[in-house]
């Protein structure tokens, strides 16, 4: 079995474990995986209808997080790019020095392109699909094109293809599965989330929760747009990043957390 797999697996394991991460991943699992009809996909199975043409990759990996002993820690930010906060988040990330990986809604990229001029630096863009619509409620097609829209949108605006899928909300179906698997995408969902609504009228409590909260190989959800709730979290942005820098952490994209899993998994055992 893969390191992933294996990640996959301890996750669906750690319900009513009481570790925030794990309970954090484990409450994620079945609203995730599958649609909310007698726990099948809405729009049928990951396979293609004609019984006979598999998949164009042969697998799909799922990250709620990665297995490293390594303090590294991948922000996400979902939902942009927008002309409201999605520039506050660049500049506090580059102040601070910290790359981030923005899973990017493509009809907003290609609205907002001039957001990301000059500004890509060493982040990663991922997709977020073409209209943020609810991916289990979608057919092969319909979640074919949606992620294929906001991936030719997201090249030909930052010049980077984007490998990592997230799906609106977190909702998977089959069908978007194995658009995924046609697609050459792995699907990136989250261990630690800003719980802004919770901490709106106490800024350094949430602060405080993510800096404790946060495990190696932690990846972190954040908004770069949405309800104004959020500005709790970015607001807080140079904070939680001083305090997981003050005990060790490291911050990464998720390709780069994800491939240093890769290689602390092949390494050879100290002699």
């Amino acid at each position: 079995m893969s390191r992933s797999r294996r990640a996959f697996v301890r996750n669906l394991s750690l319900a009513g474990a009481g570790a925030a991460i794990g309970a954090a991943a484990a409450a994620t699992v079945e609203q995730t995986v599958l649609a909310d009809d007698g726990g099948q996909p809405r729009h049928g199975p990951a396979t293609h209808a004609d019984r006979h043409t598999p998949p164009r990759h042969g697998h799909v990996d799922v990250y709620w997080n990665v297995d490293t002993e390594k303090k590294l820690i991948a922000l996400t930010f979902d939902d942009g790019p927008m002309p409201d906060w999605t520039p506050m988040v660049l500049d506090t990330l580059g102040k601070a020095d910290v790359p981030a990986t923005f899973f990017m809604v493509g009809e907003r990229v290609r609205d907002n392109a001039r957001i990301l001029q000059g500004r890509t630096g060493r982040h990663e863009f991922a997709n977020h699909t073409w209209a943020h619509e609810n991916m289990a409620r979608m057919d092969r097609a319909e979640a074919h094109d949606a992620i294929a829209k906001a991936h030719d949108a997201i090249e030909q605006v930052t010049g980077r293809e984007p490998r990592h899928l997230r799906p609106p909300y977190g909702h998977l179906g089959g069908t978007t599965l194995l658009a995924a698997a046609d697609l050459g995408y792995d699907v990136t969902l989250w261990s630690l989330q800003m719980v802004e609504s919770e901490y709106v009228a106490n800024p350094a409590g949430l602060v405080t929760y993510i800096v404790d909260s946060a495990l190696p190989g932690t990846i972190l959800l954040a908004h770069d747009t949405g309800a104004r709730d959020r500005l709790v979290a970015l607001r807080g942005l140079p904070e939680m990043i001083s305090g997981l820098r003050a005990k060790g952490y490291e911050f990464t994209t998720v390709s780069e957390l994800v491939a240093e899993a890769a290689r602390s998994n092949t390494a050879p055992p100290p002699a």
